[in-house]
């Protein structure tokens, strides 16, 4: 196990006000202990192993190397905390090296770790306790790689345009180096890191930390202290969360939220630095996850920037006195963030990660991401370009503009495509059917029209304006800081993504309807109608329909996904039912591309069936319709192409979240 901070190994005793406590400390982050040494001492071990005499108690003091205790060969002191000792040792059961952490027997906290087995055997936090008498031994995995720690003063020495995915590999490697371990070969998670930079990293382990926290969050334990020297580091760069010594589990009996106050003050929300304070309101039975998701953007931000946020400026005094000293700590985290602060983050870190990092420290927990896994979706969005830019564009890109200017926006992409289809349909008709009509007759048509478009076209609307109200109003209401349920913003997600074809489907109810009331109105007016006039009528609404259908979808859904629906995901989690619902439209938006394409052949077709003297009437019409649709397919399909790429994108973020 990497040598740790102090605290990392120490267990804490109830207290309101954490003091500084003075460690020992002779392990593997500032000795010079030789993992070369290893199979020196365990053979030794094997030899002279003194077995502790059960039913004889056994001081933490008097454990020593060579000694056997249980199931465990004590083969070398890691470190030494006021609560507890370390020791590599060797697992006899299971014939492995494992870190032991040995305390007195005292407190819930092994009930804490051991209440539920799934927790313990938890990929990120693998902490296992036993008990014997008088002791308390917590062994988990032997993690060669150091700590966050390590990384963070390499962080602090490196100017941050040489900082990268490397210099985490760097650090691991020097400790590796200095316990004699070998460096794994042909690591598929050391390829992806040395590929990164400073910023994905960074994002790359609290992904990995806050899916940690989340799983602890679901058994009911508070971890309380995350900070860099509770962040183990495997040979790989693979974070583990460790040093459960302070949490508290709400299930476990005779256990309470004071009991386990503890932590860093440097790392605490402001609600735990209240409750640290006699003076001030707030509660240790008031925290939540949501008090290690601050911690854990602290942290975050140090890695990032090389300085906590709201640490004081070099040169700037603070009262040493403890209480005075929590106050203005306090005081400063409930100011939030500055823009003196943002500045300190380093120029290529992306928008994203700005976001989802203010977010963790926002002052009221309310405000925070309400759990380990809403952050660790969000952590995932910094990892991929493509997603990133969609969720947090440029604020000077036009995606970031369209977002605001909704329904003008939806008008154009819908109205535009249908006037055309309309006026085609017009200019079809007029010079087939309507032109050949007594003038009487012709008035009362075009009298008709102007009612049947006056009344479809509205109509059209204000069903369209129902079907996307959402779409509407939840935008203008999180432009304006309003915040929304879960339920809502999965509404309104799932309306975004099957906006565009609701827009179809009317437009298309409405074409249809329009072909059969221009025929019937037709036959009315002039007591009769031919099979020939009714299947002109008929087959020009059958183009103009596809004409309204599917370039409006095209446009409709590429506003959606490149812009629209992006927008909503910085403030929510999503879950698979958006997985399936993004699917589903790249699948139908290939069925639109065909009918876009259909567009130019099916009106050439419709040619081939007028009478040789017809044909001159509506050639002007065919052709501009055969230009401009065979145009109008090479901008659909560019669309298509770079919608898929998008789709794609928001999948990979949505699939790496379930």
């Amino acid at each position: 196990m990497a040598e740790r901070d102090p605290h990392a190994l120490s267990g804490t005793e109830p207290t309101r006000i954490p003091s500084a406590e003075t460690t020992e400390v002779a392990g593997a982050e500032t000795s010079r202990f030789d993992a070369t040494r290893t199979a020196e001492v365990t053979r030794a071990a094997d030899a002279v192993t003194d077995p502790m005499t059960p039913g004889v108690p056994v001081t933490v003091d008097e454990l020593r190397a060579g000694r056997r205790i249980d199931d465990f060969d004590l083969l070398t002191s890691l470190g030494r905390g006021a609560f507890g000792r370390v020791f590599l040792a060797r697992q006899l059961s299971m014939q492995r090296l494992v870190a032991v952490k040995i305390s007195p027997d005292q407190g819930s906290e092994a009930q804490t770790l051991i209440r539920e087995d799934p927790l313990v055997e938890h990929a990120d936090d693998v902490v296992v306790v036993e008990l014997r008498e008088g002791l308390r031994l917590l062994y988990m995995q032997y993690v060669p790689g150091g700590t966050l720690l390590h990384v963070l003063h390499r962080v602090r020495r490196t100017p941050p345009d040489q900082r990268a995915g490397s210099m985490l590999l760097d650090v691991i490697d020097a400790t590796l180096a200095e316990k004699g371990e070998i460096r794994p070969a042909e690591s598929t998670v050391r390829g992806e890191l040395e590929s990164l930079t400073w910023p994905e990293t960074v994002a790359w382990l609290g992904r990995r930390l806050a899916e940690s926290l989340a799983y602890a969050d679901g058994r009911g334990v508070l971890h309380r202290d995350v900070k860099p020297a509770n962040v183990l580091l495997t040979a790989e760069g693979v974070p583990k969360l460790a040093d459960f010594n302070i949490s508290y589990a709400e299930s476990v009996g005779g256990s309470s939220p004071v009991a386990y106050l503890g932590g860093s003050l440097a790392y605490m929300s402001p609600e735990q630095l209240e409750a640290c304070h006699p003076g001030l309101p707030g509660s240790a039975a008031d925290l939540d996850t949501r008090s290690d998701i601050y911690a854990l953007g602290v942290m975050l931000w140090e890695l990032l920037a090389g300085v906590r946020p709201g640490d004081p400026e070099p040169g700037e005094a603070l009262d040493t006195n403890t209480l005075p000293a929590l106050e203005t700590m306090v005081r400063r985290r409930r100011g939030g963030l500055t823009p003196e602060m943002m500045a300190k983050l380093p120029a290529d870190c992306p928008q994203t990660l700005r976001r989802v990092l203010a977010k963790c420290l926002e002052p009221d927990p309310a405000d925070r991401w309400s759990s380990g896994t809403e952050l660790a979706q969000q952590l995932d969005l910094c990892l991929d370009h493509r997603a990133r830019d969609l969720v947090d564009p440029p604020p000077d890109s036009w995606r970031a503009r369209l977002r605001r200017p909704v329904v003008p926006v939806l008008v154009a992409a819908i109205g535009i495509p249908n006037a055309l289809a309309a006026l085609y349909n017009y200019q079809h008709n007029s010079s087939l059917i309507i032109e050949k009509l007594p003038p009487d007759a012709r008035h009362n048509f075009e009298v008709v029209s102007l009612i049947v478009n006056a009344t479809l076209f509205p109509l059209g609307a204000l069903v369209i304006v129902y079907l996307g109200r959402r779409l509407i109003t939840v935008p203008r209401g999180l432009q304006h800081g309003r915040t929304y349920d879960a339920v809502t913003l999965a509404r309104t997600r799932h309306d975004a993504l099957l906006f565009s074809d609701r827009v179809a489907a009317v437009v298309m109810s409405l074409w249809i309807l329009a072909g059969i009331i221009f025929p019937v109105a037709l036959s009315v007016i002039t007591g009769e109608i031919d099979t020939r006039a009714a299947t002109h009528f008929v087959s020009s609404m059958a183009v103009c329909g596809a004409i309204a259908v599917a370039y409006p979808f095209f446009f409709v859904a590429f506003y959606v996904v490149r812009s629209l629906y992006p927008a909503f995901l910085p403030h929510g989690s999503t879950d698979a039912t958006d997985a399936r619902e993004l699917d589903g439209l790249h699948r139908r938006s290939v069925r639109y591309l065909a009918l876009a394409a259909a567009v130019p052949l099916v009106g050439v077709a419709g040619v081939t069936f007028l009478n040789s003297y017809e044909i001159p009437q509506v050639l002007f019409a065919v052709r501009v319709l055969s230009v401009g649709s065979i145009a109008a397919f090479v901008l659909v399909y560019w669309l298509f192409r770079l919608m898929e790429q998008d789709l794609e994108a928001l999948r990979r973020t949505v699939a790496l979240r379930h």
